[in-house]
C-alpha cells in the first residue's frame, strides 16, 4: 500500500518546530496492522493551490492509495486543507470529519473548530487529520476500520 502522508503547516516547513504529526501518523497507522506500507513524506506551508496540486499528483499520478493530511484544519484564514481536498475530491465522506469531531469534542471543546473532512478521488483516499500529534493518537484509530473499507471498495 502506497500511503503519503501530508503536513501542512506554514512554521514547521519554514523550520520554526520540528514537524511531530507525520511521524504520529505513521506511528499510528503503521503500527494497526495494515501490513507494508511504502510512505511518501511531505511537509509544506498552507498554500491552497500548491496543496491541491499536490494532491491531484500524489492521486492520478503517484499512484497513492491512501492520502493523510494533518494541519491546516482549523478557522484561521490560513488554514486551507478543507477547501484544497474539495476542491480535487470527486465524492465526499463527510462522515470521518464527523465522527473525530464528535468524538473528539468530549474530551477538547475546541475540536469543534475543525473543518476536517475526507473523500475520493479516481481509486485513492484523501483524509484530513487534525494538526495536533495527541488528536492524531486519538482519530486516526477512529477512522482506520472506515478507511480499510473505504479502499477495499475503491480497488474492487
Amino acid at each position: 500500500m502506497k500511503v503519503a502522508r501530508l503536513t501542512l503547516s506554514d512554521r514547521a516547513s519554514a523550520g520554526v518546530y520540528e514537524d511531530r504529526s507525520g511521524p504520529e501518523i505513521e506511528r499510528v497507522f503503521g503500527g494497526s496492522g495494515t501490513g507494508d506500507i511504502e510512505w511518501v513524506r511531505v511537509v509544506m506551508p498552507d498554500e491552497r493551490r500548491e496543496i491541491e496540486d499536490l494532491l491531484r499528483r500524489l492521486c492520478d499520478e503517484d499512484g497513492c492509495d491512501l492520502v493523510l493530511t494533518t494541519g491546516g484544519t482549523g478557522p484561521s484564514r490560513r488554514d486551507v486543507t478543507p477547501e484544497a481536498t474539495k476542491a480535487v475530491i470527486e465524492r465526499e465522506l463527510p462522515g470521518f470529519g464527523e465522527i473525530m469531531r464528535s468524538r473528539s469534542f468530549d474530551k477538547v471543546p475546541t475540536a469543534i473548530l475543525s473543518r476536517s473532512t475526507a473523500g475520493t478521488r479516481g481509486r485513492s483516499l484523501i483524509v484530513n487529520l487534525p494538526g495536533n500529534p495527541k488528536a492524531i493518537g486519538e482519530c486516526l484509530p477512529l477512522v482506520i476500520p472506515a478507511i480499510r473499507e473505504a479502499l477495499k471498495h475503491l480497488n474492487e
